[in-house]
């Protein structure tokens, strides 16, 4: 096979994974909504945590945008940050925080994506609960991230992208695996 079909077929590997990324994250959030919704509390979900994972998901958008990035390498993030919204809000209605100054913290959270996976990381080890957290959500995090290594690689190359999704796949591996361990808290 010659070195430019071995690219294509590489390249069509790409796309097809770019497409099952980005149709995965319709509902990326909604298993971790429906699990705060369940249970109607929002215990082991840091909220930080969750804001600067916003911070993360917009910066990153506007990253590839800025950079003139194929479309297909990142249309998740409008998609997630949609749902990140929601998230947010449910997290904050259950945790009694639901007020006016709520929301003028939100610029002001550092929008580093990787470490608001340590800190939802370091609140279920903490409490030893992740009763509310989605397995299911922090799965296709690390899924998605994960493809997103591949995807990247194969359009940009991008050193800054791949090492950001290389370290949200562990961190959210890290997560999922914490959030499956500790899903049943014991009871004391």
């Amino acid at each position: 096979m010659s070195l430019a079909k071995e690219i294509s077929v590489l390249q069509f590997v790409s796309d097809i994974l770019s497409v099952i990324t980005i149709a995965t994250c319709f509902i990326l959030k909604i298993p971790q909504i429906l699990s705060i919704l369940k249970v109607k509390n929002a215990n082991g979900i840091n909220l930080v945590g969750l804001l600067m994972e916003l911070s993360s998901y917009t910066i990153m958008f506007s990253y590839n945008f800025r950079n003139g990035y194929a479309l297909l390498s990142y249309m998740e993030y409008p998609i997630i940050l949609i749902q990140e919204f929601f998230l947010i809000f449910f997290v904050i209605y259950y945790k009694n925080c639901l007020n006016m100054y709520s929301f003028m913290g939100t610029p002001l959270c550092t929008p580093i994506g990787a470490s608001s996976k340590v800190i939802q990381l370091l609140e279920i080890l903490r409490t030893k609960n992740s009763e509310s957290v989605s397995v299911l959500t922090w799965f296709i995090s690390a899924f998605t991230n994960f493809t997103r290594v591949f995807t990247i690689s194969m359009d940009s190359a991008d050193l800054s992208l791949l090492l950001n999704f290389s370290v949200n796949v562990i961190l959210s591996s890290s997560v999922m695996i914490a959030a499956y361990l500790y899903k049943h808290p014991k009871q004391e």
